[in-house]
């Protein structure tokens, strides 16, 4: 997953330079992600899910604007407050943190949804919709890793690293969720121009047929 730094690189640029021409509250915030790296977004809906304290997976207005603050987005308390209306379809004050990530994630065409598809379902060989470390012995060389070669780390080690690429900054609990591994790939996704690119950038990493 090399080319995946560099993506990283240029998304993180391209949002930056995006970013002083926008006016659109929800794009504005997506940039600030997306300035971040592919797991901006991803790394927005943890702090949410960590202030969540009663687990409804819903935040009120002072638990939203408090979350932007902890994760350092720069907002106009009015944009929040559009924000926050935009995302709080039925008025009562509430808005759902799921339906808010969705948003968030920068739209991909389905042919890109299908080939990053493809890559879970080969990641996940008990397809139990989750890709664990066991998933990975079978589809992944760690030996190949120079960690691994030179004796740094053992095999679970280059796997469980692996899988945090993946996995949030706030929880790495070492699962990959379809969801988490659509948010990653949504970020890359957002650095490349053409969907043919994607879909051989994709097969390549993965050698899907």
């Amino acid at each position: 997953m090399a080319g995946t730094a560099r993506h990283d690189r240029e998304m993180s640029i391209n949002a930056k330079k995006q970013l002083s021409q926008c006016s659109d509250p929800i794009e504005k915030l997506r940039l600030q992600c997306l300035s971040r790296g592919s797991s901006g977004i991803k790394g927005l809906g943890r702090i949410f899910k960590i202030m969540d304290d009663d687990n409804n997976r819903t935040l009120d207005f002072k638990e939203f604007l408090k979350g932007l603050n902890d994760y350092g987005v720069v907002i106009e308390k009015e944009d929040a407050m559009e924000l926050f209306r935009q995302f709080d379809r039925d008025g009562n004050g509430m808005i759902d943190f799921d339906e808010f990530l969705l948003t968030l994630r920068p739209p991909m065409s389905n042919t890109r949804k299908e080939v990053i598809m493809q890559a879970f379902r080969k990641l996940d060989r008990t397809g139990d919709g989750v890709i664990t470390i066991e998933d990975l012995r079978g589809v992944y060389n760690a030996k190949y890793h120079p960690k691994y070669q030179n004796g740094e780390w053992t095999e679970d080690q280059v796997f469980r690293t692996f899988l945090d690429n993946f996995d949030s900054p706030y929880d790495k609990d070492g699962k990959v969720t379809k969801e988490e591994f659509l948010n990653y790939y949504a970020g890359v996704s957002a650095s490349i121009d053409t969907d043919v690119y994607f879909v051989i950038m994709m097969k390549n990493a993965w050698k899907l047929n």
